[in-house]
Order: C-alpha cells, then structure tokens, then sequence
C-alpha cells in the first residue's frame, strides 16, 4: 500500500518538475539549474519503479536508497531556484512539501527494507 502512495506521489512530483523546468526554460531563459532538477526530480519515480521489481530485498533497498538520494537533491535544486529568485515562494513552499513528503516516505521505506 504505502509504495503505491509512492509511486502515485513520485510520479505527480515527476510532473510538476517536467512542467516547471519547461516554464523555467522558455520564460526565464534558465537552463544549468532546471536540467539538473528535471534530471533529479524525475530520477525519484524511475528508480522506486525500478525498485518495484528488485531481484532482491537488498536490490530494492538499494535502488530506494538512491530514490532518496535523488529526492534530498531535487530538494537542494529547489533550493537554490529559490534564492536566486527564478521561483517564488509560493511555488517553493508547495513543490518542497511534495517533495519533503516523498522523502520522508523513502526514509521510512529504507528503514523497513533494511530489517
């Protein structure tokens, strides 16, 4: 149940980001930070999807592992679009939710694997 609410939430995240990284590139002209969100924020479904069907416990701890690692990123490059102003608080504050909601379910997801 819970890895389905991660893959339903992972892949809605996976979205905003496509959409915001092509609004920052059309209107804002800003390619460096975006590409690199787009790459981590859509890592994060592709890997618990990958992690779906792990050959082992230790596989799919591992690929959730990495999902985690990709999440706490696209955290930083929200971050970081944030204090050099290309987006607003606003759309800060509800992207770093959804994406501080995914990360402390693969946090627990991790943990559980790992027993």
């Amino acid at each position: 149940m819970k890895e389905s609410i991660l893959k339903e939430k992972s892949y809605k995240f996976a979205i905003r980001v496509v959409k915001l990284s092509q609004h920052l590139q059309a209107k804002k002209k800003e390619f460096v930070l975006s590409k690199q969100f787009l790459r981590s924020g859509t890592a994060i479904g592709a890997l618990i999807r990958e992690a779906e069907f792990g050959q082992s416990k230790a596989d799919f701890a591992h690929k959730m592992s990495i999902a985690l690692k990709e999440a706490n990123e696209a955290n930083y490059w929200l971050l970081l679009l944030k204090d050099t102003e290309f987006i607003n608080i606003k759309l800060f504050e509800s992207m770093q939710a959804d994406c501080g909601e995914i990360i402390a379910m693969l946090i627990s997801t991790v943990k559980t694997s790992k027993k």
